[in-house]
């Protein structure tokens, strides 16, 4: 079974569909790491629609992180289910960064895909390497975080379909739909995009960039 919306779109252990599709450019990571400088453990958080290169982009910051490298949270780990959206950012609002923003242990708890039922309960501690959280709805886990880096990812409808779908092999094909209608519920109440700090979208060839696909964000928040 596929490990959420957003995995399902990096496909099997991560790799990407061809040379440029859903990598980040340098300039793309330059602009996410120059919004975090000076900033004591920095908070990042990644969101945008399923399919838009969130995943791929938290994989390439953590990767090329100056100096160490900050904890990652997956809302893909953290919703619950395919109706999961609202629920997992709001958790986290509570659960995660309050307390570490305060210097004490956050937690979450994982799902578990396999089993569709709640996992085992994670812990993060507070440390100066900072905090990245990414997927649908990381700006409602950040919501009280006024300094935090936020970067929106997006990309055309199409775009984002071809990859999600092709990357799992079929097995996002019958959530599509549902992950869709709750992820448009979710612009039209809470207009995420209007809080980012860094814009970054998918060029033609799917590499990521700065920048943001002009009529993206009305387009998706149709419906």
């Amino acid at each position: 079974m596929s490990s959420g919306p957003d995995a399902a779109a990096t496909g099997a252990g991560g790799g990407l569909v061809g040379a440029h599709d859903g990598e980040p450019a340098a300039s793309a990571l330059a602009a996410v790491v120059a919004a975090a400088r000076g900033i004591r453990a920095p908070v990042v958080l990644i969101d945008g629609p399923s399919g838009a290169g969130k995943s791929t982009l938290a994989d390439a910051l953590i990767e090329r992180w100056p100096g160490r490298a900050p904890t990652l949270v997956r809302l893909d780990d953290v919703y619950r289910g395919w109706t999961g959206l609202e629920r997992a950012g709001s958790d986290l609002a509570r659960t995660l960064l309050p307390p570490t923003r305060r210097g004490a242990v956050g937690s979450w708890r994982r799902w578990d895909w396999a089993r569709d039922a709640p996992g085992r309960l994670e812990h993060v501690r507070p440390g100066r390497n900072g905090l990245v959280i990414e997927g649908c709805g990381a700006f409602t886990a950040g919501a009280r975080a006024a300094e935090a880096v936020r970067v929106w990812v997006d990309a055309s409808d199409a775009t984002r379909r071809r990859r999600a779908l092709r990357r799992d092999r079929g097995a996002y094909d019958p959530y599509w739909e549902l992950w869709e209608r709750q992820w448009r519920r979710h612009v039209r109440r809470t207009s995420p995009e209007r809080w980012a700090t860094v814009r970054l979208r998918a060029a033609p060839d799917g590499r990521i960039e700065p920048g943001i696909a002009a009529g993206a964000v009305a387009v998706h928040a149709r419906g």
